[in-house]
């Protein structure tokens, strides 16, 4: 029987894969979590002033006679200053920081725009943490690669035993994902396919469109979703996409209601994912247990958590948009001959049930236990 504990949860970005993670866990958990959140929006603000703003918030919660077993951050707290900010009490829990990203791996489009700040932020996090939880092994991976690189570069008092530190307290704790109703049986026509991310740069959305753009001159019948979330800078491409493929558009835009997103991955044959920055995939694997095809790139973290070396190939394609061009065209005439799935519909849902919230929340609450009796 695991014990109830008091979770204090702080999140300077209340929004996207972070709002989906805490409140999965959550709403599943049987521990008492108190929440601390910021709105989602200007992120480089956030982390610089949340430890701030939710120390001071703290302090009304221990004014209030609120005491906690275990402290829980994403990265995008400066975990760092909070605890030299907040309550003597809360200084001395345990805590945990969950790197859903990270600044120092995390593309930029020009080198000038890289700020050393937030890579030290995200540094400082891990070693002020008890625990360092990270989404995906792959993430860890690159990330401890790429800060032993970092800080060579520095002039002086590299820090570098700073890596095996954070190598040491760093575990990989996957988020979960909800489980989906059963589709009801297909609808006539031609294929239907979805993308779904973020509408930044870093996703690739050209690569995707002109994948479709091949398919179109090919006369390839299908039917398109390219759904997300989106921002004030949206990349040109998806304006002259949606003109582009009008005649094409089943969904355009970010989902207002989670049952519209649900909707459209419960419709998809296919989920096409063309990042080129991913450290695990909500989305991906969403896809999948909505009973959607998952067509993603063989790098980042999709081979771990679509168990490429399990034998999975078919769900993965290498190469640009004429080899992913080439695996539509494939799974188009597969879907025509009812043979999709070879007679096996659940096969990439049996991959993804590991991740449902209904059996994650109760690991991670175990997780939680173990280092509350540090």
């Amino acid at each position: 029987m695991i014990k109830s504990l008091k979770i204090l949860a702080l999140e300077p970005y209340y929004g996207g894969s972070h709002k989906a993670f805490l409140d999965g866990w959550t709403t599943f958990s049987r521990h008492k979590w108190t929440l601390l959140t910021l709105p989602p929006r200007k992120w480089k603000w956030r982390m610089r002033h949340s430890a701030i703003t939710l120390a001071n918030q703290t302090a009304e919660k221990v004014g209030a006679g609120e005491k906690w077993d275990v402290l829980f951050c994403s990265d995008m707290l400066n975990l760092a200053e909070y605890k030299g900010l907040t309550h003597p009490s809360v200084q001395k829990i345990p805590s945990i920081a969950y790197f859903h990203e990270n600044q120092l791996t995390y593309p930029v489009i020009h080198h000038n725009e890289f700020d050393f700040h937030f890579a030290l932020t995200n540094m400082t996090t891990a070693l002020a943490s008890t625990e360092a939880w990270f989404n995906s092994s792959y993430h860890r991976d690159t990330f401890l690669g790429e800060l032993q690189c970092f800080l060579k570069r520095m002039p002086d008092f590299r820090s570098l035993e700073a890596v095996e530190a954070i190598r040491h307290k760093s575990f990989i704790k996957y988020p979960g994902i909800h489980q989906f109703p059963k589709r009801s049986k297909r609808r006539q026509g031609p294929m239907r396919i979805v993308w779904a991310a973020r509408w930044e740069y870093d996703k690739n959305p050209e690569l995707m469109f002109e994948a479709v753009r091949i398919l179109k001159a090919r006369k390839i019948k299908f039917r398109l979703s390219v759904i997300g979330e989106q921002f004030q800078n949206i990349p040109d491409v998806f304006q002259s996409a949606r003109l582009e493929f009008s005649d094409f558009i089943d969904r355009w835009g970010y989902q207002q209601h989670r049952h519209h997103y649900e909707a459209a991955l419960l419709e998809a044959d296919v989920f096409v994912s063309t990042a080129d920055h991913e450290f695990f995939g909500i989305s991906v694997l969403e896809a999948a247990a909505a009973g959607a095809y998952p067509l993603v790139p063989e790098k980042l973290a999709y081979p771990e958590t679509l168990e490429l070396d399990a034998g999975n190939e078919e769900f993965f394609f290498k190469g640009g948009a004429d080899k992913l061009a080439e695996r539509l065209i494939q799974l188009s005439g597969k879907i025509q001959d009812n043979t999709l799935w070879d007679g096996d519909p659940g096969r990439a849902i049996r991959i993804v049930e590991k991740f449902y919230w209904s059996s994650k929340a109760d690991s991670l609450d175990k997780d939680l236990g173990n280092v509350s009796t540090f």
